[in-house]
């Protein structure tokens, strides 16, 4: 029986696409998914503090840019891509994903600024939030863009080098401009302006503000100097008699139309200060440094067109942003003090630190190269030799040492019964477990065997019982030769732990010496030098040497231990040999 198109009836009954086309959508998702802090290679709990010791604000905010500035005492760079791509940001829970923005990640200067979202600044108050990185990981799936806040019209962070770009979605990138780069500003690089034309911006649908919205304005500036005539750092529209934002004498000034309002002081000159302008409701308000420095009565309209940002001004500018809504002072004091130098706003949780310290052993184990990992190998190796035959070696001159005290008692005590062949004392030694772990006994069963047959042979001849001169040499030479093989057997296995001691430091050299070759050579490769780079690759090439001399170290006192009592032993046989051949020629000879 033939189907329709081939399919069994089973076939057609069950939802076969539908449940293909669930699969593929939850296998798209799944990769889709952002990655939780948890599955980072590395990462850091950091604390947003609004209270008295950091940035203290009264009011809660919400979509807030802050700047986490990272640098060698807060950040390992040497763990993380090299542009800093690999950075990413979770809420306490190290599940939700903010957005984030680099800045700038200068990997040899240690030195970076990141700008992440917060969805949620709390009033007097410590926030949690989570960074991670680690080469193995992927960029941070948010938007770079999305980082700024949600009015945001323009952003310029005057981080590239080859243009005066937008930082937002709005892309009001300049014109055409005559600033010139600056490596170092109050945020990453700045631009520097000459008192020439500045930066020119083009119109577009978002450049443009509204009398019911408001706006607001901040940038961080460094006059040339403290005088001279007024000039702008913001012209809206470039031309006419619009929105001006700029500084006369000195002295920053908000002019709209006829009306103006200024700040109550002066900037100072070739100094980083943060400047802002809040305009609402008729009202304009300035702030110096995150303080109001100034109020007045202002009246709004409606702003579009082209805007020029620096015209005529002399000196340095950086983080000019421009937003199409009036913000709190609490928003103008957190962004300006949050933004300064050693901010106390954005701070490394120490507590989270301390628990989950990252171990220097585990740093040293992780960086060791392979041929390191062959010595230290190899080095084991030695080491267990070692350690076995300093055990068993002990353990037998123990046995050994008191087995030879009883002995000698008892010879001391019985020593004519006990050199008289045949005599009963001598089968009651024979029958004691302890004289087989006796090197003095075993000499001693050697030398009574050699007077035994002399006195057999003599017994035959029916002559007496005499040791002759060369008879008694004849005894002393068996029981040198066998004192010689009790020494040998002493010192069996002493030879490893003078190859430990010896070998085992130069076995450590040499993994260091090639641990340092490849360190170096890695540098050259990469072309970038720094103390973060150099330092783990160096110290876990020492790691070779540390196993050498531990390797060698307890081989060197437990081989003088051992000689020591070997020494001892040897001492003790070659006495009693003595002693041997002495009381037989005394008791069988003329």
């Amino acid at each position: 029986m033939t189907h329709t198109n081939g399919l069994s009836p089973m076939t057609k009954q069950f939802p076969w696409r539908r449940l293909f086309g669930s699969l593929l959508t939850l296998a798209l998702l799944h990769g889709a998914l952002p990655a939780t802090a948890a599955e980072a290679t590395a990462r850091k709990k950091l604390v947003i503090d609004t209270t008295a010791t950091g940035v203290a604000i009264q009011e809660e905010l919400a979509q807030v840019p802050v700047l986490v500035r990272l640098h060698s005492g807060n950040f390992k760079f040497t763990d993380a891509k090299p542009d800093g791509s690999d950075l990413q940001f979770f809420a306490a829970d190290g599940k939700t994903p903010l957005a984030a923005q680099v800045e700038n990640f200068d990997a040899a200067s240690e030195l970076a600024n990141v700008w992440v979202l917060l969805p949620k600044v709390a009033a007097n108050a410590k926030t949690a939030l989570v960074m991670t990185w680690g080469k193995d990981k992927a960029a941070a799936a948010a938007d770079a863009r999305a980082v700024h806040d949600p009015a945001a019209v323009f952003n310029f962070h005057f981080a590239q080098a080859d243009a005066v770009k937008d930082s937002t979605a709005n892309a009001n990138t300049a014109s055409s401009s005559t600033a010139k780069a600056v490596a170092t500003g109050p945020i990453g690089p700045a631009a520097a302006f000459d008192g020439g034309a500045g930066v020119a911006l083009a119109a577009s649908p978002s450049l443009k503000l509204t009398a019911s919205t408001g706006f607001t304005f901040s940038a961080w500036v460094k006059p040339a100097d403290s005088g001279g005539a007024a000039v702008s750092l913001l012209a809206m529209p470039a031309a006419g008699t619009g929105l001006r934002i700029g500084l006369a004498a000195g002295t920053l000034e908000v002019a709209l139309g006829a009306g103006a309002v200024r700040a109550s002081q002066a900037l100072k000159p070739a100094v980083w200060q943060h400047v802002a302008v809040v305009a609402n409701a008729g009202k304009v308000t300035v702030y110096l440094d995150g303080v109001e420095a100034g109020a007045g009565n202002l009246a709004l309209t409606d702003l579009s067109g082209d805007a020029q940002i620096g015209r005529g001004f002399r000196g340095e500018l950086d983080e000019v942003t421009l937003l199409a809504a009036a913000r709190s002072a609490a928003h103008v004091s957190l962004q300006a003090l949050g933004q300064a130098a050693d901010s106390p706003l954005v701070a490394p949780d120490e507590e989270a630190d301390a628990a989950g310290e990252v171990s220097y052993f585990a740093i040293l184990i992780g960086s060791v190269t392979i041929d390191g990992w062959i010595v230290i190998a190899l080095l084991a190796v030695m080491a267990v030799v070692s350690v076995y035959v300093m055990v068993s070696k002990a353990a037998m001159l123990r046995t050994a040492g008191r087995a030879n005290d009883v002995f000698l008692a008892t010879f001391k005590a019985k020593s004519f019964a006990l050199l008289t062949p045949g005599h009963a004392d001598i089968a009651a030694v024979q029958q004691d477990p302890r004289s087989e772990r006796s090197s003095v006994y075993r000499l001693y069963a050697i030398g009574l065997s050699e007077v035994a047959q002399r006195f057999e042979a003599l017994d035959q001849a029916g002559r007496p019982r005499r040791l002759g001169n060369a008879g008694l040499q004849a005894i002393r030479a068996s029981l040198d030769a066998a004192m010689l093989r009790e020494n040998q057997r002493f010192n069996s296995g002493i030879v490893l732990l003078t190859i430990a001691i010896s070998g085992g430091p130069f076995l450590g050299l040499l993994g260091t010496v090639v641990g340092v070759m490849i360190t170096f050579a890695a540098i050259a490769a990469a072309g970038e030098v720094n103390v973060n780079s150099i330092a783990p690759g160096i110290a876990a090439a020492l790691v070779a040497t540390v196993a050498g001399l531990a390797v060698a170290i307890p081989a060197l006192f437990g081989y003088n231990w051992l000689a020591s009592q070997i020494k001892n032993l040897s001492g003790n046989t070659q006495v009693f040999v003595d002693e041997f051949v002495t009381k037989s020629a005394e008791m069988y000879t003329d």
